[in-house]
């Protein structure tokens, strides 16, 4: 008896084999990667931008410092600041771990304006503080234009303006000596402040020295904010050490804050935006494994005859299925190096635009490219199998 040989496919025909339908129907092929791309794109930017902003927010935060805090009246509210005990000014910076403080004071009552010809109502939000030399150096800031008030500075009227108030005052450099109209009297401008990042009251203000303030203002030395400046090492046992420093007698009335945890809570809300993003890119991939799947179906449908012709000559089932199975794999995997490009390039052109450092994360590249994959591979498992167990000459009758 005269045994058939068996039916055989070199690894090396497979490929060819694979990619005819691929080749011939090439616009169908693209559009059937392009769902994939789109999805994977959208996981890889995701993560790549989330990266990239993630990283500048935490050198920002290294930049600015962790040990700064804020003490402030414990109103509840967003009013204006409330005033604290006189002795606040003298007890915080002897409060062991303080290594710098300064006292400031929000004078609600007094607004700066750029002329004296304009409505006491139009004042941009601007408002007065009181301060002494020494802010500049608890908060680790910088000036753009001028100087900072000194001991001889403060004792007249001069003020320097935050970045925000001289932008809103139309103030952008010392040329002709600028003054403003703050509190019913003229003003010489000596300084204009770099933002603060972590102090953004500071930004919105006019800041002038106590000495000046009580002559013109009646200002009482009652202070409104600390600002105190610890030994990084030890920010968190300082600040349950200063309220009751700032006010022995009702400590709970004091509120002690720390800046850098707004930023640090930006991180947060970041993470928790990027996992909806990163839902969103999942249902786009879905969609396209989705549409790999439609497309291999008809496929198989348009390819009836060659799939008799060839079970006909002695293809086996898993020749015809391999051939079906590796062309989806193909469409995914294209479109997944199509959508890690797309991702990449995507994320470098945002972080230029912030002047973030462009990061991609490698495991966003690799469980892209691996996501593809199994997406193609599901999307032709069933397609597959369907051209496998077609009867020759059922397929042959029917194309």
């Amino acid at each position: 008896m005269t045994t058939l040989p068996t039916s055989r496919l070199r690894a090396a025909d497979l490929l060819p084999v694979a990619t005819i339908g691929l080749r011939t129907r090439r616009v169908r092929a693209v559009l059937s990667l392009l769902g994939v791309a789109i999805g994977i794109a959208a996981l890889v930017a995701v993560l790549g931008v989330t990266r990239s902003s993630q990283a500048d927010l935490l050198a920002r935060i290294d930049a600015l410092g962790t040990n700064l805090l804020s003490l402030t009246a414990n109103t509840g509210g967003n009013g204006p600041e409330v005033a604290l005990p006189t002795t606040a000014a003298g007890m915080v910076p002897a409060t062991e771990g303080v290594v710098g403080a300064t006292a400031t004071s929000e004078l609600s009552s007094q607004h700066v304006y750029r002329s004296d010809q304009v409505e006491s109502f139009r004042h941009g939000g601007t408002t007065v503080r009181t301060t002494d030399p020494s802010l500049l150096s608890t908060l680790d800031g910088r000036l753009l234009r001028g100087t900072f008030l000194n001991e001889a500075t403060i004792q007249y009227p001069t003020t320097v303006l935050g970045n925000t108030a001289a932008h809103t005052l139309g103030i952008a450099d010392l040329a002709g000596n600028p003054r403003v109209w703050l509190g019913g009297r003229w003003y010489t401008v000596i300084g204009i402040l770099a933002p603060f990042e972590l102090a953004p009251e500071i930004d919105h203000s006019a800041l002038i020295g106590a000495p000046v303030a009580a002559a013109d203002f009646g200002f009482d030395g009652h202070p409104t904010r600390i600002y105190v400046r610890t030994d990084p090492d030890r920010t968190s046992a300082t600040a349950s050490l200063l309220p009751r420093a700032a006010n022995p007698r009702s400590p709970s009335q004091v509120r002690v804050s720390r800046p850098s945890d707004a930023l640090a809570t930006r991180l947060a809300v970041a993470g928790s935006t990027t996992t909806l993003f990163l839902g969103l890119g999942a249902v786009a991939l879905l969609v396209g494994g989705i549409g790999i799947a439609n497309v291999m179906v008809v496929s198989v449908l348009e390819r009836r005859s060659e799939i008799g012709l060839r079970r006909a000559l002695g293809a086996a089932r898993r020749h015809v299925a391999g051939q079906f199975l590796i062309e989806s794999l193909i469409l995914g995997i294209a479109g997944g190096a199509v959508g890690v490009l797309l991702g990449t390039g995507i994320t470098y052109v945002l972080a230029r635009q912030h002047d973030w450092q462009t990061l991609i994360p490698a495991n966003a590249v690799g469980a892209g490219l691996a996501a593809a994959a199994v997406i193609g591979t599901l999307a032709g498992l069933y397609p597959a199998l369907r051209a496998a167990h077609l009867s020759p000459t059922e397929a042959l009758r029917t194309a």
